[in-house]
């Protein structure tokens, strides 16, 4: 989904109310970090928020709190290995109450944002409760989307690539 990253940095009302969790150097380490295979956590949650934030503001929902939340999810730097070594449960469990901490010391958060937060494993594991407001609904429902995205985009075109490849040497071979 990087096509999304030109539209957001000109999308002037969305950067306003980001703007200054993009100035955190912690919140910025997470583009060192491989998410999903193939795209960094940064630019995940940046997905996320931005397109959470679009359907937000459509509805005429909380759209701020979505956008900051949806940036929030998933700040944290530990690795599964070292969530699991941790023993507090599952790393669908685990990660969103780390990302809460961490966001807390970064900005103060409205109990919507915490929900948010805390909830967008929702539908992976039984472990974080039920989202208690829309906003929340609509990050679970976008970060699934964006994992998913971004997961199959670089094997769709693999596979693609792979299908003209073989369809170049049947015409070669049929020539």
């Amino acid at each position: 989904m990087e096509f999304v990253r030109s539209i957001w940095e000109n999308d002037k009302d969305y950067m306003t109310l980001v703007e200054d969790l993009l100035e955190s150097e912690d919140l910025l380490k997470l583009d060192d970090i491989t998410h999903h295979h193939y795209t960094t956590r940064l630019i995940h949650s940046l997905s996320v928020s931005y397109v959470s934030y679009k359907i937000a503001k459509r509805l005429k929902l909380n759209a701020r709190a979505v956008a900051r939340a949806g940036l929030l999810h998933d700040f944290f730097h530990e690795c599964r290995e070292e969530i699991a070594l941790m023993n507090e449960g599952s790393h669908n469990c685990v990660h969103p109450k780390i990302a809460v901490k961490n966001a807390q010391r970064l900005t103060e958060l409205s109990e919507l944002e915490k929900d948010i937060i805390l909830k967008h494993m929702f539908l992976t594991t039984t472990g974080v409760g039920i989202p208690k407001y829309k906003e929340s609904m609509i990050v679970t429902c976008v970060d699934k989307y964006c994992a998913i995205n971004e997961v199959s985009t670089p094997l769709r075109m693999k596979a693609k690539a792979k299908l003209a490849e073989w369809s170049l040497k049947l015409r070669v071979v049929h020539a």
